[in-house]
């Protein structure tokens, strides 16, 4: 075995969108009685879809789902089928905003000229131009999958997909969260969390499948986690229709294969991070190209190569890196690309697309990617913005009569004291803790900043970044105190303590030493360097309850 820390990226311009709002009381709605579908007026249009598609779902005339149709919500699957089945015909846009828990309890067939549907599962079959978002307080689809087939343009924004089987009970959509298959043209699936319990022994499949003929795809700003497959593209080694698919900004967390399988077909991934794989990652096979960019892999085995098969596959590598990364020897039908990735291909893009530096892939990654997160996305330069939606962003709640209807002020910074602060007391809560960052210089490391020892260090490759602490379980946080490297007193010029879960600032100052803040229950605490004299050097990161 072989393991690897190697990096090499590259940062490009940044530009930042402003949010809109908009009242509520504009749309008006009615109750269509009985079902969980609350349909706007005839004549009323929305497009509560936050963003654009990006990625190959922009090529082959684009993908906006329901735009320019009508808005109606739905608490039920069943109500999810009537707003299909309730439509002029097949292609007629809607946008179908979902709030609750969607179960086998409520999805029930309905029948209809516009709609093709099943019970146990929310099928989207043979239709076109239909946008589904999580709105309010979350959409939440428990143990039903999503089948898309022989369908086009459709948009899947803000849920959260979960324990979808294939065997025992209930069953579902034969095990995957989201599957598409039988010519399926133009899907965005944007800010999903899509989760199993387990792998194929405990009853799941796969978490977001593509095959027979699907094409120009994009999965963004998406978690993947706790599954024994992430997904594939192409059912088997014949099944090679499928192509142009982009994954970007996802998260890919406990995922023991195929992140993904790819069989034949084109696929871009970039500024992904991923998180124990365990026992392989990008599967690139049967004659498929893989271009793979500033993507962070950590703590994982075999990465990326060509796995479980004497049939090649093939991969551009640029501005990755290898955190922590096993490789194994190539053997038999294993091919793994690495301990020293190299490209085997060249693969170009259509489309337009910007790169964020692979050192600060799991920060903004962690800030952006799954549902119910406010639907932000990075601007290019590692720092999450929230895109002008054209109505209220589905995962606020719609304002009153006496609400502002002014763009969200951002998070407040505490003021720095004009007194010293004084150290905290209690247990230094970041020993025994996890530790991430944006990114590190050769020879130092993010542990060392919770190991108890003054004279071992972190430091950023440059003058500025983060690091951070983490835990398994929320916990609360009201100090941390920042001791800087023997001999390197005084480089630390200002910063800024971030919640990690949320990216909200908890307080903003210049130089090291101790910090309060208001106590705050998290699972990460980011201190953030945004000014130095020179290369900063962070012995310890302590954290403490109060």
């Amino acid at each position: 075995m072989t393991t690897t820390h190697s990096s090499n990226t590259r940062r490009p311009k940044s530009h930042r969108k402003s949010r809109l709002r908009l009242q509520a009381a504009l749309a008006t709605v009615a109750v269509a009685a009985g079902t969980g579908v609350y349909m706007s007026m005839p004549g009323e249009a929305s497009a509560a879809v936050t963003g654009s598609a990006t990625g190959f779902a922009t090529q082959n005339g684009g993908t906006t789902g329901g735009e320019g149709g009508k808005t109606v919500r739905a608490t039920t699957g069943t109500a999810i089928h009537e707003a299909l089945c309730n439509r002029a015909a097949a292609d007629t846009p809607i946008t179908i905003e979902v709030e609750g828990t969607i179960d086998h309890g409520n999805t029930a067939k309905v029948s209809g000229d516009s709609c093709s549907t099943a019970a146990g599962v929310i099928e989207l079959k043979e239709i076109s131009n239909v946008s589904i978002v999580g709105v309010g307080k979350g959409a939440t689809f428990d143990q039903l999958g999503i089948h898309i087939r022989a369908s086009s343009n459709i948009i899947i924004q803000n849920v959260t997909v979960r324990n979808v089987k294939k065997s025992g009970s209930p069953l579902s959509n034969g095990g995957d969260a989201i599957s598409m298959e039988d010519g399926v043209r133009n899907v965005w699936v944007d800010h999903a969390t899509l989760e199993a319990s387990g792998g194929e022994s405990e009853g799941y499949d796969g978490l977001f499948d593509m095959k027979n003929d699907t094409k120009y795809v994009t999965l963004s700003y998406s978690t993947l986690r706790n599954s024994g497959r992430g997904g594939l593209i192409g059912s088997s080694e014949t099944d090679v229709s499928n192509s142009f698919i982009t994954f970007h900004h996802n998260l890919y967390e406990n995922i023991d294969s195929r992140a993904p399988l790819l069989r034949g077909g084109t696929a871009h991934m970039y500024n992904n991070h991923y998180v124990s794989l365990n026992s392989s990652g990008i599967n690139a096979r049967a004659g498929a190209k893989a271009k793979v960019d500033n993507n962070y892999f950590e703590d994982s085995k075999d990465v990326l190569g060509t796995f479980y098969t004497d049939t090649a596959g093939y991969w551009q590598v640029s501005g990755n890196v290898f955190d922590n990364v096993t490789w194994s020897k190539a053997s038999g039908d294993n091919k793994p690309a690495g301990p020293d990735p190299k490209s085997n291909t060249s693969v170009s893009v259509p489309y337009t697309f910007e790169l964020d530096g692979a050192d600060c892939v799991p920060a903004i990654v962690s800030r952006t990617a799954g549902a119910n997160k406010g639907l932000k996305v990075s601007d290019g330069s590692c720092s999450p913005q929230i895109p002008a939606p054209s109505d209220p962003t589905p995962a606020d709640p719609e304002p009153t009569e006496d609400e502002p209807t002014s763009p969200a002020p951002e998070p407040t910074a505490s003021e720095p004291s004009e007194q010293e602060p004084t150290l905290p007391g209690g247990t230094n809560l970041s020993i025994g803790a996890g530790s991430d960052g944006s990114s590190r210089a050769d020879g130092t490391s993010y542990g060392n900043v919770r190991d108890g020892k003054p004279n071992t260090y972190w430091s950023p490759q440059g003058s500025t970044g983060s690091v951070s602490v983490k835990w398994g379980t929320a916990t609360k946080v009201s100090a941390i105190n920042i001791r800087e490297a023997a001999g390197s007193e005084g480089t630390i010029g200002s910063w800024r303590v971030l919640n990690g879960d949320t990216g909200a600032v908890l307080a903003t100052g210049s130089g090291a030493g101790p910090v309060s803040f208001t106590g705050t229950s998290l699972k990460k605490v980011t201190f953030e360097i945004t000014s130095a004299k020179g290369t900063p050097k962070v012995a310890e990161f302590e954290t403490y309850a109060g």
